[in-house]
Parts: C-alpha cells; sequence; structure tokens
C-alpha cells in the first residue's frame, strides 16, 4: 500500500474528528447530501478522503482538519503512560501543561520504565509505529544483574511463547559492564505489554532498569527525563 493509499480514511470519520459531530451523525450528515468533496455532493457511505489534499465542504463551509501534534518526551520512572491513571499516579501528561489539544501516549512504558515516549493526536501514525507489519524498530536499553549465556539470549532473539503466543524475533547486543550489573541493547519490532520484563523472566534475568532509547532511527538526543520537544517532518521521516 502506497504511502498516499494509507493517508486516505472514510469520510465521516475525517468529519467527525474536525469537529462536525459524532460519526454516526456525520453519516447522517452524509446521507442527506450536506457534504461535498472536491466540488461533489456525496451521498454514499464508503468514500476515503486525504484530508490534507481534498476540500471537504460542510454545509457551504470548508472543513478543517484537527492540527497534529507530535511531541517526544523522556519519560521518567514514576509516570504511567495514559491520559488517566483510576490510582490517582502521576500520567506523563503531566509533564507536559501548555498543549491544549488532547495527545495520548503511541504505545506504552510501564511506571518503572523510562525513556522515549512519542506522544500525538495523529492515529495514523499511531497505528503504523504500534503496528507489527510495518516493522518500527524500538530500541531499549536493559539493565541485569549478569550476563545470560549465550544460548538464553539466542531464545530471546529466536522468539519465545509468552502469554501463549511466539514473540517476532529480536536483536541484543552487549554494550558494557555497569557498576550494578550489565548493560544490553534489545531492539524489538513489537511491544506487548511488558513484554522485555517477561522475555528476561522467562530465561531466568529480572530486569533492573529499562529504558527506551528510540522509535526507528529517532532517539532521545539530549532530552533529560521530564522534558520533550516537538518533532518536525524530518524527525517523523527518521522513525520510518
Amino acid at each position: 500500500m502506497s504511502a498516499a493509499e494509507e493517508a486516505r480514511e472514510r469520510l465521516q470519520k475525517v468529519l467527525a474528528r474536525a469537529g462536525v459531530g459524532s460519526r454516526r451523525r456525520c453519516e447522517e450528515y452524509i446521507r442527506s447530501g450536506r457534504v461535498r468533496v472536491n466540488g461533489r455532493t456525496v451521498t454514499e457511505m464508503g468514500l476515503k478522503v486525504d484530508p490534507r489534499r481534498d476540500t471537504i465542504i460542510f454545509d457551504g463551509k470548508p472543513v478543517r482538519s484537527e492540527q497534529h501534534i507530535y511531541l517526544l518526551l523522556n519519560k521518567p520512572v514514576g509516570y504511567v503512560s495514559t491520559v488517566s491513571d483510576p490510582q490517582g499516579r502521576p500520567i506523563v501528561t503531566d509533564l507536559i501543561p501548555n498543549i491544549d489539544k488532547r495527545i495520548y501516549p503511541v504505545g506504552r512504558l510501564d511506571l518503572d520504565s523510562e525513556g522515549a515516549l512519542l506522544l500525538t493526536n495523529d492515529g495514523r501514525l499511531t497505528n503504523r509505529i504500534l503496528h507489527p507489519r510495518y516493522g518500527v524498530a524500538k530500541t531499549y536499553q536493559v539493565t541485569l544483574a549478569k550476563r545470560p549465556s549465550a544460548a538464553k539470549l539466542k531464545q530471546l532473539e529466536q522468539g519465545i511463547v509468552l502469554d501463549g503466543a511466539k514473540t517476532l524475533p529480536a536483536r541484543i547486543r552487549f554494550l558494557r559492564n555497569r557498576k550494578n550489573g550489565i548493560l544490553l541493547e534489545v531492539i524489538l519490532h513489537e511491544g506487548k505489554k511488558r513484554q522485555i520484563r517477561k522475555m528476561f523472566a522467562a530465561i531466568g534475568h529480572r530486569v533492573l532498569r529499562l529504558k527506551r532509547t528510540a522509535y526507528g532511527g529517532l532517539s532521545l538526543g539530549t532530552l533529560r527525563p521530564g522534558e520533550y520537544r516537538s518533532l518536525s517532518a524530518k524527525d517523523l521521516r527518521k522513525i520510518f
């Protein structure tokens, strides 16, 4: 599928995201002939549009797509990667107080993990990063008390069964010895809940520290814990 095809979405979804109404209400607007696309009145469901290129008119007024926001946060330990928490724990959006649009994290880092966390309101980008078929690499630094045997690491590299499903192959390399253990680099092309911790637990090793350092070729750089920055189009291209 080409990038242009991936950019196209169902018309009612685009209208709903732009604030015209609920998706069901937008379907009613389409059926009643109140929506025009590129000068043509649309009355049937199923039309896909690219809101960046197509001209969409509702009741004679242009429909403006929601402005997308892309942020890279260096998540500290002690924050949950959600936009709300019933237990009242600190959430990652607490660290970004000046954004007036609803944004959400792309994937999760658990409470005790840290590092690179993308936040956005772009659903298409989120899907492309998280869905295994796109193969976006996520890079982590993993601290263990001692170095696993080569045979055990090979098990993880080839994929192991967790929660009834086999993980995709991982890339693992030794980085260096640390005062409190050893540091490994782990690259995954998926992101199941607590996957890295479960992977190493399955071979008898507890993860002492877990830090995500990159999505694809987009790395944390010089961001300190709790800091974030806006991403440019050039930054986003590095992910893929």
